[in-house]
């Protein structure tokens, strides 16, 4: 390992600020995969995640002189990462509210499923798809959560720092979104029947 794959994100961070975009660079690719799974489980599709991430990394650039040092790089960046999903999202309730139309459902329903075969992989990418499905239709009380303690794996605690609640809060929201992704799977699963 070189020295520069030690550095902490504080470090390179403060580089960045100096000046070296390579520093910032080094972030980016220390960061960008786990920030796009939590995007992507989000948003629930694959090219708004991407750009979702590309204007998190933009934002925390030109931000960098707001990063506090003491805190998580990961954590601020999830925080801009999470407020882009915020704001894609209440830009397409506002598309559906004039134009009536679902952004998300027409992604879906122009790919369909190639001919069934009993394949394990297919079915677990066809189960993976109903989950994803499913989680985009939460609240986004339910659904912040649910990612940062399931899929992130961060604590109640942690999961409440990001997001500016209580540990209580962060489980009993957890909770209420696992029973509501139940009643959803279950739901597709029923209308997914022949």
């Amino acid at each position: 390992m070189t020295g520069s794959d030690e550095e902490s994100d504080a470090e390179l961070a403060r580089r960045a600020l100096g000046g070296e975009d390579h520093a910032f660079t080094q972030l980016m690719r220390r960061h960008k995969e786990w920030l796009y799974r939590f995007v992507r489980r989000y948003v629930g599709d694959a090219d708004s995640a991407y750009e979702i991430v590309q204007e998190s990394f933009v934002a925390a650039w030109r931000n960098l002189g707001r990063y506090d040092a003491g805190r998580s790089f990961a954590s601020w960046i999830r925080a801009i990462a999470l407020n882009k999903c915020r704001d894609r999202g209440r830009r397409e309730a506002v598309r559906r509210a004039f134009f009536g139309a679902d952004p998300g459902g027409e992604a879906v329903a122009a790919a369909p499923d190639p001919q069934p075969r009993a394949d394990s992989g297919l079915i677990a990418a066809e189960q993976r798809r109903a989950l994803d499905r499913a989680i985009a239709l939460l609240p986004a009380k339910l659904k912040e959560p649910l990612i940062l303690t399931v899929f992130e794996e961060l604590s109640q605690q942690a999961a409440g720092d990001v997001l500016g609640v209580s540990a209580k809060t962060i489980e009993t929201r957890v909770y209420r979104a696992r029973r509501r992704l139940a009643e959803l799977l279950e739901v597709e699963d029923l209308v997914g029947r022949p």
